[in-house]
């Protein structure tokens, strides 16, 4: 039987280590190339300015920087102590010059009508405390004919493919998050129901792992 969605939090991630552990976590999956750069490139959102949603250390969308060119991206993020951390690693990078990172909550967005070619996010989805709104800000700041990409976790993941990801997530601090971020996560029918209140034509799809949520204005 399915589990009622349990929220998890509204604010990102505050806490300064807890950033640290996240970003160890990110950095792992990166290298083990499992980040879904060449997806969201797949999807359409291959060039000009993009925007990411909740970039949490900045890994995906610095990736997707090094996969195209002449591009620049923009990322909203609610924790302080993250965008620290997503400003580092953009240095690491060398690509400060062509990444910038604001401040913001994705209910309210402080970017003009038509702002970005682009916008992704992957793994904040659970975090949205009105997705709808999220949802449709992203409509607003896009350009006409331009896409977006969203995904995340299911609740409803199969059991099995669960326990083998908590039993896999490293470091060892990141696995109640990983519990916490699958409880507050939402399954296809939810996120088709919350797209209709945002009036958005969205497609989701979902894999073993999660839904994939790509749309155009």
């Amino acid at each position: 039987m399915l589990r009622e969605r349990v929220p998890e939090t509204d604010e990102g991630i505050q806490d300064g280590l807890t950033v640290e552990h996240f970003d160890v976590f990110q950095r792992s999956m990166r290298d083990r190339g499992l980040m879904e750069t060449r997806d969201i490139i797949k999807s359409g959102i291959d060039g000009g300015t993009a925007l990411e949603v909740g970039p949490g250390p900045g890994y995906l969308g610095l990736e997707w920087l090094k996969a195209t060119r002449d591009t620049r991206l923009t990322g909203i993020e609610i924790s302080p102590n993250m965008i620290k951390m997503e400003r580092r690693n953009a240095a690491e990078y060398g690509l400060t010059g062509r990444v910038t990172y604001v401040e913001g909550n994705g209910m309210k967005m402080p970017f003009p009508d038509g702002a970005f070619d682009g916008v992704f996010s992957n793994g904040s989805l659970h975090e949205w405390e009105y997705p709808e709104r999220v949802f449709v800000e992203i409509h607003r700041v896009l350009k006409p004919g331009g896409r977006f990409y969203v995904s995340d976790l299911k609740r409803n993941m199969n059991l099995l493919i669960a326990w083998f990801m908590r039993v896999t997530v490293k470091p060892k601090e990141i696995k109640p998050g990983f519990d916490s971020s699958l409880a507050a996560a939402y399954t296809r029918a939810e996120m088709e129901k919350i797209l209709r209140k945002a009036g958005s034509k969205a497609n989701v799809k979902e894999n073993a792992f999660g839904l994939i949520i790509t749309g155009e204005k």
